[in-house]
């Protein structure tokens, strides 16, 4: 009987695992005119739904990738073919034909391997865009109390995108530096969350109203526990020319990051906002960056570097004339 119970199960795994689809996590990007890359990964079939937010969330951090998967990039008439590495992951730059630039604004990118397509949003940054913005996303825009093992843990396995709390004003104050510019800013989103939780971040980011992103997020793992960031904002600002407002908090490295890019850079970084997220005792960590409590503070230091309007700071704001907080 137990021999036939274990046939059972096998014949039922193998036909599951036929029937189930390859997944493409395809990265929202930022570009310019001239080119933009893009980033995914490939996994070998959708996790399971779960039966609770901590079983969907283990599901897809111990999902199985896909290496050596045939992949078709497509962006704007534009096609580039990669092969995923070890990690199921690929990324491949598309460069616009001359004479034919891509188009300003929203388009979208798709990703294809054998039996699955994955989509995502490239926002073409115009050349006349005043700035650009990189953010981080853990106690930058959600409530993660990375400073805490316990929160880290809560937030990481037990919430998703309906459950994780957004840090309030945060929506509000970037919807304030997309808007009244004649060339609208962009926004791409640097985050040490891993890369198998897209789909999170993305519904997190559209429920809690914030403006489109490009998403970059890690590998797990040993080699990506410290500056994994850098490379990839170093990209980002060498690919797109346009200045730059970074905004993070101190509960990590930000600080700490974003003076390197500050340095690497001379005369990009317009701006430098660091929510106090815990381990702001040193003010010598903060120097040239604006330190704030509450994101209203950030707004109006915004609003005196010309980087948003005071009417909406006013409009968003309107119970509040705070004071930036600089050490």
């Amino acid at each position: 009987m137990g021999a036939v119970r274990s046939l059972i199960i096998v014949v039922v795994l193998t036909h599951a695992l036929a029937r189930a689809q390859p997944v493409v996590l395809l990265e929202p990007a930022i570009g310019t005119p001239a080119q933009v890359t893009v980033s995914g990964r490939v996994l070998k079939h959708a996790p399971s739904k779960g039966s609770s937010v901590v079983s969907k969330n283990l599901r897809w951090l111990t999902s199985s990738t896909w290496d050596g998967a045939a992949v078709e990039v497509r962006f704007a008439g534009q096609t580039v073919g990669a092969t995923s590495d070890h990690d199921g992951d690929f990324e491949v730059t598309l460069h616009a034909p001359a004479g034919k630039p891509f188009e300003v604004g929203l388009g979208t990118a798709e990703a294809h391997v054998t039996q699955a397509t994955g989509a995502a949003t490239i926002d073409i940054v115009a050349p006349s865009a005043p700035f650009f913005v990189v953010s981080d996303l853990d106690d930058t825009l959600s409530i993660t109390n990375v400073v805490h093992k316990a929160g880290l843990l809560k937030a990481a396995l037990g919430q998703d995108e309906t459950s994780q709390p957004a840090v309030p004003g945060m929506a509000a104050f970037y919807q304030c530096l997309k808007a009244d510019h004649p060339a609208r800013p962009a926004f791409m989103l640097v985050s040490g969350s891993p890369r198998q939780y897209l789909d999170r971040i993305r519904g997190f980011l559209t429920r809690n109203d914030f403006p489109v992103f490009g998403i970059a997020l890690r590998d797990l793992g040993p080699k990506t526990l410290s500056d994994y960031k850098q490379p990839i904002i170093r990209r980002v600002m060498n690919e797109v020319p346009n200045p730059v407002v970074l905004v993070g908090d101190s509960g990590e490295h930000d600080p700490e990051v974003y003076r390197q890019m500050n340095a690497e850079f001379p005369g990009r970084v317009k701006a430098i906002y660091i929510r106090n997220a815990g381990h702001a005792e040193d003010p010598k960590r903060f120097d040239g960056m604006v330190l704030f409590e509450e994101p209203a503070q950030a707004v109006a230091d915004a609003v005196t570097k010309g980087l948003l309007s005071a009417e909406c700071a006013a409009k968003s704001f309107p119970d509040t004339k705070p004071k930036a907080v600089t050490p």
